[in-house]
């Protein structure tokens, strides 16, 4: 028998709402999960809440300990480098299949996501916003659909990590100039150029991270 939709909708609310809780480290890295505290926050029963943590460990944004717990994933220094080295990959492999798509119409909606970019920078949220359109515009136009599909995975897994290196305007600075220079470099039809940039692009803000994390040394590639 098919589930009912007040049941998917619970579900998916409690999803989102979890979801949304752990990515903006509203739940702290480590927080265990208890259940009837939980349920009784969101007012929901436990059976929608535990659909959705499932989903939640399927995506390895919580975690089952041997215990039969649940807990937030901790910020871990391997897990940092490797979703931003696959991002990088992929944002270098979008920058340089953009150079042979763009249109003059594409250029112009990146060239207007810049300027939002640019008057926004002083303001981490808004900043951020909009140098991920920016990410999300260029990786429309590359139209590898794998790419951007697993871009979008990662990129969900990242924003635990992107409130650490956006907070700084110094790194707001750096990320912008970043994105007129690539912005340029797809205009241009530079597909090496592009690549490269969009590559450098990530690491510097994975390197950010690590500093941010663990308060150590950035690894280098």
């Amino acid at each position: 028998m098919a589930e009912s939709p007040a049941r998917n909708t619970g579900a998916h609310f409690v999803y989102a709402e979890l979801k949304r809780r752990i990515l903006s480290l509203e739940l702290e890295p480590g927080e265990r999960i208890y259940e009837p505290a939980m349920a009784a926050a969101l007012q929901v029963s436990r059976t929608p809440l535990r659909e959705a943590i499932r989903r939640l460990i399927s995506e390895s944004l919580l975690e089952q300990q041997p215990t039969g717990g649940v807990v937030v994933p901790a910020l871990d220094d391997a897990a940092v480098s490797e979703l931003y080295d696959v991002r990088a990959a992929l944002e270098s492999l979008m920058a340089r299949e953009a150079c042979a798509k763009a249109t003059p119409e594409d250029i112009e909606f990146l060239n207007g996501i810049l300027e939002r970019n640019t008057a926004t920078v002083a303001f981490a949220d808004e900043a951020m916003k909009y140098g991920e359109a920016l990410h999300a515009a260029i990786a429309g136009i590359a139209g590898n659909s794998w790419a951007r599909r697993f871009h979008e995975q990662v990129s969900s897994q990242m924003q635990r990590y992107r409130h650490y290196t956006n907070n700084l305007q110094e790194r707001r600075d750096q990320a912008l100039a970043d994105h007129r220079i690539l912005v340029e470099a797809v205009a241009s039809g530079k597909p090496e150029e592009a690549a490269r940039i969009g590559f450098d692009h990530v690491i510097g803000a994975r390197d950010e991270a690590l500093r941010a994390t663990s308060g150590g040394t950035p690894a280098t590639k």
